[in-house]
């Protein structure tokens, strides 16, 4: 277990996990052979090995294992994380990896391939001519057309000023470019000044170890710009740190309590309260959330509900009203497992409902997009139809069956970290803020 992380998560829980260790004791091997079940789960591995027709691959067969159980649990927020996908998970918080200077986002229906989302300025791959929609189609001598997202990532990053070969693909049409990896910082807040003086702050994600400081700054820039009507946007952000969270919070609110924790007792604890400083933002506020604001997104957004501070202007938000503690596995992965619950200073616990805006308006930024699908062809046989005046083609599968499914409308992005790119008259959530702090 690492001490450190477990504070930046979930910080005051130390002292209640304790509490529960020194009740249960701790699970050891002798304790898996006392029970039928435990044995029988031994006889299996032993027996997989004796007798399966194929290779065994043990670290499979057992990491299949451990999801197993916590997959037993029915715990979405309760999971395994394999070492591989630890290291990147470990740089993300860190907020510092040597890499290209690219977002992806998935390349296919199911997940899987890489997209450029984004290219930032200064980066290898802006300076080698890497555009938005680009496909991965290989990296060095492996085809990743159908790798995990994260594979990709992991073979994207590495060692500054180490060099890595990109094969991407552009209309269809493969080019290659042989990129020198840079000191890449994560920045999770973009800001920028609206018509009327009004500024907007947007935190794309609390799970980065920098995240309080660049938001700190931000907040200390739109006051020294004399800011009187501010705008903090937690669309899409799905959360992270605990304690980002209730920091972020604790800038616009002077006192009271922040968020609480609720363990499997039932005994709640205040996590945070707020502290009064003159770095204090408290001018007018409005807060943008979407569907996809989730877990320390909530807890601001509960904390400045409840204390009356802001208006909540967006979409019903996701939910998720529990907090996990990490857990670092000895073979390099990382357990995250739920044990509390967190509830708003008025004591609302939020879990698989979400917070109601004071304000609710429809997400414009995103729009669904034109799909298709159809049958009765030969298996392989192409059909090709005008979809917005060009031409599309789909190919049938064995059963005969097609599908079409357009490019999904993408918010504006700046090439510039830390710089926000705003459309006020295609965001109605946004314009509807902003006509609120008139």
């Amino acid at each position: 277990m690492n001490p450190k992380r477990m504070t930046l998560v979930v910080g005051a829980l130390a002292a209640t996990t304790a509490v529960g260790y020194a009740q249960l004791g701790g699970y050891t091997q002798a304790d898996l052979t006392r029970t039928d079940t435990g044995r029988a789960l031994l006889q299996v591995l032993g027996d997989l090995n004796r007798y399966y027709l194929y290779p065994v691959d043990q670290e499979k067969v057992l990491r299949g294992a451990i999801n197993g159980a916590l997959g037993s649990l029915e715990d979405e927020f309760t999971y395994y994380s394999e070492p591989a996908s630890t290291a990147i998970d470990t740089e993300n918080l860190a907020g510092e990896f040597g890499g290209i200077g690219v977002t992806l986002v998935a390349a296919n229906p199911d997940g899987t391939g890489g997209k450029v989302d984004n290219v930032y300025k200064g980066g290898a791959a802006a300076d080698s001519g890497v555009q938005i929609g680009d496909v991965f189609v290989k990296i060095g001598d492996k085809d990743v057309l159908t790798s995990k997202l994260d594979e990709i990532v992991r073979l994207v990053r590495g060692p500054e000023k180490s060099t890595v070969t990109v094969t991407f693909a552009r209309d269809g049409k493969p080019y290659s470019v042989r990129l020198e990896r840079k000191k890449v910082t994560i920045v999770s807040v973009e800001q920028t000044i609206l018509p009327g003086n009004v500024g907007y702050i947007a935190l794309n994600t609390f799970y980065n170890e920098k995240a309080s400081e660049q938001f700190r700054a931000a907040v200390a820039s739109m006051k020294q710009r004399g800011v009187q009507k501010l705008i903090l946007d937690l669309r899409d952000n799905g959360g992270g740190l605990l304690n980002a969270g209730t920091d972020v919070a604790d800038q616009f609110l002077g006192s009271g309590n922040i968020v609480s924790l609720k363990d499997r007792s039932g005994r709640a604890q205040v996590y945070a309260r707020a502290t009064n400083r003159p770095t204090d933002y408290t001018g007018k506020l409005a807060v943008l959330v979407n569907k996809n604001s989730a877990s320390a997104s909530e807890v601001v957004a509960g904390a400045l509900q409840d204390a009356g501070r802001a208006t909540i202007v967006g979409e019903q938000t996701f939910g998720k009203g529990v907090a996990q503690i990490p857990v670092d596995t000895v073979d390099g992965g990382k357990v995250a497992i739920v044990n509390s619950a967190w509830l708003t200073p008025k004591g609302r616990e939020i879990h698989k409902k979400g917070i109601t805006p004071g304000v609710v308006v429809a997400d414009t930024r995103y729009t669904v997009p034109l799909n298709f699908s159809g049958g009765g062809l030969k298996p392989g046989a192409k059909i090709t139809l005008t979809v917005e005046g060009k031409p599309v083609t789909v190919t049938a599968d064995k059963e005969g069956k097609f599908t079409y499914t357009g490019e999904v409308k993408r918010p504006t992005r700046s090439a510039t970290q830390g710089e926000a790119a705003v459309d006020l008259a295609g965001d109605a959530i946004l314009k509807r803020a902003t006509e609120l702090l008139r």
